[in-house]
């Protein structure tokens, strides 16, 4: 595993940060995909690669979450 998707060796602090940058990450896929298929400037193929790298994104987002959110027994 790369030391970029390797979480468990990473305090919650870090994690908490990294959570941010990808989200603000995330975000800002989402308005350039938007943008591009708006204007029609991008051709599809440069779409496709910000969709799978926005999706990349939202799976570490979700793995990050998971980590910092303790399991609770009901």
């Amino acid at each position: 595993m790369n030391a970029i998707s390797d979480i468990s060796m990473k305090t919650d602090d870090v994690l908490r940060v990294e959570l941010e940058v990808f989200r603000r990450e995330h975000r800002d896929l989402d308005d350039a995909i938007a943008a591009l298929a708006a204007k029609g400037t991008g051709d599809q193929l440069t779409i496709q690669r910000l969709k799978k790298k926005k999706l990349r994104l939202k799976d570490m987002i979700a793995r990050i979450e998971d980590r910092l959110t303790p399991d609770i027994i009901a």
